[in-house]
């Protein structure tokens, strides 16, 4: 999967709400550094997310799946709430890319173990 086509599905996510709050903006810069991508390309992505017709392009590979799907819950949760629109997506997407129950069960019991072990030790 390209690099700014995950950067899109993920401003795609933070602005299912209607909003983007400070920290899923801070979410955001942080995951595009951590992508190779610049801040054009970050406006690009913020302009295709709030363009008419924005949608999610789904990967290939059960790795990327399941990565795509990790950035997502953390851009869902970066803002303090899940609210329904994004629960929503999140589980079209899971759907759409056949990731069973288990393997989600499995990737949010990895992402708030981290969560809760960074809180500890941060």
């Amino acid at each position: 999967m390209q690099r700014l086509d995950q950067l899109k599905n993920l401003v795609i996510m933070a602005a299912a709400d209607g909003t983007l709050a400070q920290a899923e903006i801070a979410m955001l810069i942080q995951r595009c550094s951590e992508l190779g991508l610049n801040e054009t390309d970050l406006e690009n992505a913020i302009d295709y997310a709030l363009s008419d017709k924005p949608s999610l392009k789904l990967p290939e590979t059960k790795e990327e799946k399941l990565q795509l799907l990790s950035d997502l819950l953390l851009v869902m949760a970066a803002d303090g709430r899940l609210r329904e629109v994004e629960k929503r997506l999140f589980a079209v997407a899971a759907a759409k890319m056949n990731i069973g129950q288990a393997d989600l069960d499995a990737l949010i019991d990895r992402l708030v173990g981290k969560n809760s072990t960074t809180k500890q030790t941060g």
